[in-house]
């Protein structure tokens, strides 16, 4: 790869970078990773694309092990005029005390959905590639975000709903652990859908299951799946050896569940929050 290509676009990805994680010199090292990628990659139709999807997923795993790290300092989003003399003026005005606000407020998958889109100007269909996820979640993300960094509180009756969401899928999964055919029905939406990653097709699940019925045929009898927290939402996740193999993302409406992501590919899962739900008996799965 000539280096001039690379670098014609290291201007947008480090600012990308920046604005994700808040410091510069970690977007520096990421966006150097994303060369290191490239260098070693063959076959890339868009490369634009291909870097921002790169430095994005980069981004979110680093977020998330930092979220895990408690001890590690966070450093403050510097000026980006300060920070890089050539950064777009009108773009370092748009973000402003906004972008601060972010950083501090908003869980790593809701920071690179709004940014992406409320900064950057991304639209859904580009983020859900990007980010490896459905149209449906990345809207979620970057609504939830924009609430967050407008200083909004989440309406009591939002809080009542997703706690209602939880309890229909512990009772999903309990329902698909037992092989309960007929309650599984009844918690899927007519038209309900799951789509599975290309990771998730080459293990053999189909990319899609259309219908309430198909999706239930797939769960039903699955034991495997623990119960997790998935970026805050309660979901389900297959686990080996400790690390997340597969996870299930829920999307509901009216108290049905409408959609299910199923993802597989490493290194979407490696920008997932996976927490382990924990019963009172010090249980994790949802039997």
């Amino acid at each position: 790869m000539d280096t001039s290509t690379f670098e014609a676009e290291r201007r947008r990805l480090t600012a990308i970078a920046v604005r994700i994680i808040g410091s510069r010199s970690d977007a520096d090292d990421i966006v150097q990773e994303a060369w290191l990628r490239l260098s070693r990659a063959e076959g890339i139709d868009n490369l634009p694309a291909w870097l921002t999807t790169v430095v994005t997923r980069l981004c979110l795993d680093h977020l998330r092990k930092r979220h895990l790290a408690p001890a590690i300092v966070e450093k403050p989003l510097a000026d980006p005029a300060q920070a890089d003399p050539e950064t777009d003026a009108l773009l370092a005005e748009k973000v402003g005390e906004a972008m601060q606000v972010v950083l501090d407020a908003l869980a790593p998958a809701e920071r690179a959905a709004f940014v992406l889109h409320d900064v950057f100007g991304y639209s859904f269909d580009e983020i859900s590639e990007i980010m490896g996820r459905s149209g449906t979640a990345v809207r979620q993300l970057a609504s939830r975000a924009r609430r967050k960094v407008q200083g909004t509180p989440e309406p009591a009756e939002s809080t009542v709903v997703r706690a209602h969401d939880g309890d229909v899928v512990r009772a999903f999964m309990t329902a698909a652990h037992g092989g309960d055919l007929a309650t599984l029905l009844t918690l899927l939406a007519p038209g309900a859908v799951m789509r599975a990653d290309l990771v998730g097709q080459r293990m053999g699940t189909n990319p899609e299951y259309d219908g309430a019925s198909a999706v239930a045929a797939r769960f039903n009898g699955t034991r495997g799946a623990a119960a997790v927290t998935i970026d805050g939402d309660l979901g389900a996740a297959w686990f080996q050896t400790g690390m997340v193999k597969v996870a299930f993302v829920f999307h509901l409406k009216a108290a049905l569940i409408h959609e299910i992501e199923l993802i597989a590919d490493p290194e979407v899962l490696s920008t997932l929050d996976v927490l382990r739900v924990r019963t009172k008996s010090g249980g994790v799965d949802i039997h």
